[in-house]
């Protein structure tokens, strides 16, 4: 079942780069007490996400922030080194926060998993994005295959 306006996201782990290392972080974490944009990608380094979804909030952090959001983060099923070295890559400030969901525990539990097994991908999180206060999700808009409308940054921004 995919999660659903008013729903709480659940309290799983996953993990971040920090000084070059894997770093767990808990979703309770990142979410307690705090107005969060999380968008999600089928994967680091793909043309659309690297082209358009990521730098899109790279672009706009600041008039999201101006708009009360606290953190945003972008979430892939890739590992913590994946994750660190696409943000590097894309000159992401560390102000947006890398999520690796290497098992999709996350992206399962949300509902909102992706398989692409057919292209040699395995799963995979859909394309997604959602505003969530104190870990209830407020706003949630997730992408019809192959498309990338309602989750790049600026359609969310002019959404909240």
């Amino acid at each position: 079942m995919t999660i659903a306006i008013g729903d709480r996201i659940p309290e799983l782990g996953l993990s971040t780069v920090a000084d070059g290392a894997p770093k767990p972080i808990t979703t309770a974490e990142i979410f307690a007490g705090k107005r969060v944009v999380l968008f999600a990608v089928p994967g680091a380094f793909t043309p659309t996400c690297s082209a358009r979804h990521l730098p899109g909030y790279v672009e706009h952090l600041d008039a999201l922030k101006a708009k009360g959001i606290d953190t945003v983060a972008c979430l892939a099923v890739n590992d913590a080194f994946v994750m660190g070295a696409w943000a590097k890559g894309q000159d992401v400030p560390a102000e947006i926060l890398m999520l690796a969901d290497g098992n999709a525990a996350l992206t399962r539990a949300l509902g909102l998993e992706l398989d692409a097994t057919g292209f040699g991908m395995g799963i995979r999180a859909k394309r997604f994005a959602l505003v969530a206060n104190d870990g209830v999700v407020e706003q949630l808009w997730v992408e019809a295959p192959g498309e990338f409308k309602v989750s790049a940054a600026d359609a969310v921004l002019a959404a909240i």
